[in-house]
């Protein structure tokens, strides 16, 4: 399976958010999701959660990732989205209540993606998920990433 891994360096500014999903929009163009799959559109909300709380919540630069599957076969598999920052404290999903307007993104994220998680990585953590574009043909078959191609922005 052909695989495209992208990444870009996202500054401490939370106006940076919106940078990322101009970004992704730009590479999901490329990958074969239509701007007007739901799948985009979902993938963008996982982007914008993902960033805002690691620019947010560590005053720090932080790397997206994206790992796209290739667009030839017929179903093409799984996209990881991942966001690495500088601090070492493990994510704290909240339940918000009411009227609050902050407290809702890792409750979004395990909504809307079929697996997420976080990992450490070096002096910090990457928070990953993954949405599956074929569920109802390879639910619960983890991909294997065997030829994978790298761009760095």
């Amino acid at each position: 399976m052909q695989v495209l891994q992208v990444q870009l360096e996202v500054g401490a500014d939370p106006a940076e958010v919106g940078r990322a999903r101009r970004w992704v929009r730009s590479r999901l163009a490329g990958s074969g999701i239509q701007a007007d799959e739901s799948l985009a559109e979902t993938l963008i909300l996982l982007v914008s959660e993902l960033v805002t709380n690691a620019v947010v919540h560590t005053g720090h630069p932080a790397v997206l990732r994206m790992v796209l599957p290739g667009v030839q076969e017929q179903c093409p598999g799984t996209v990881r989205v991942e966001v690495a920052d500088a601090s070492d404290r493990p994510p704290a999903p909240r339940h918000a209540a009411g009227e609050e307007t902050n407290g809702r993104g890792l409750e979004l994220v395990d909504g809307l993606a079929d697996r997420w998680g976080w990992r450490p990585e070096g002096a910090g953590k990457a928070i990953w998920c993954e949405i599956d574009r074929c569920a109802a043909s390879g639910a619960g078959e983890v991909p294997v990433y065997d030829g994978v191609a790298f761009e760095a922005v």
